[in-house]
């Protein structure tokens, strides 16, 4: 391991040792779990690893400490709600229409791989896309809903389009049935 990696691999260890038991308590007091206080509590600490940045001259270690646990928090959370909500929807349907377990966690993780695409628009662009694609809806009629020009909205339109297939694997559909890509 090179020296820089180790002293990193050390700071990251000494900050640990230091916080921890304060992060699990502060996770503790949002999350009511002390399991999953645990566990975000350490993936926090795995983000500060995988990094490699130097942390060596972090000034107040609590709040960036706390700061990185709460975008994990955000994830945590919007996680579940595309789970509860993925539950809710199996729930609604005959369980003999239900996809396998395999097919079940495959759409899951589709799901939120989505989502992560969609939070990484602005607020318009999010809104223009999902308004074009799960309502159909012209861009003339977007941006009449949204007061922006249609050209505003193609533009928005085709920016998250291009932010989709940049996150889309390698391989499509094709691929997986073996057939040449």
């Amino acid at each position: 391991m090179p020296d820089r990696e180790h002293a990193a691999g050390a700071t990251v260890s000494a900050l640990y040792s230091a916080h921890c038991g304060w992060l699990q308590s502060w996770l503790h007091r949002r999350l009511h779990d002390h399991h999953q206080a645990a566990d975000l509590s350490h993936d926090t600490f795995l983000t500060l690893l995988a990094r490699r940045q130097p942390v060596a001259d972090v000034r107040e270690p609590r709040a960036f400490l706390s700061t990185i646990a709460r975008g994990l928090l955000v994830d945590f959370w919007r996680r579940r709600d595309i789970e509860q909500a993925w539950a809710e929807t199996l729930a609604a349907r005959p369980e003999e229409t239900h996809p396998s377990p395999e097919v079940q966690l495959q759409a899951l993780q589709a799901l939120v791989e989505i989502d992560r695409t969609l939070q990484r628009l602005g607020a318009r662009a999010r809104a223009a896309f999902l308004m074009h694609k799960l309502h159909d809806m012209t861009h003339a009629a977007i941006a009449a809903e949204l007061g922006v020009s249609e050209r505003t909205i193609r533009g928005d339109i085709a920016r998250a389009m291009l932010c989709f297939l940049r996150d889309a694997p390698a391989a499509g559909p094709a691929a997986a049935d073996g057939a040449p890509s």
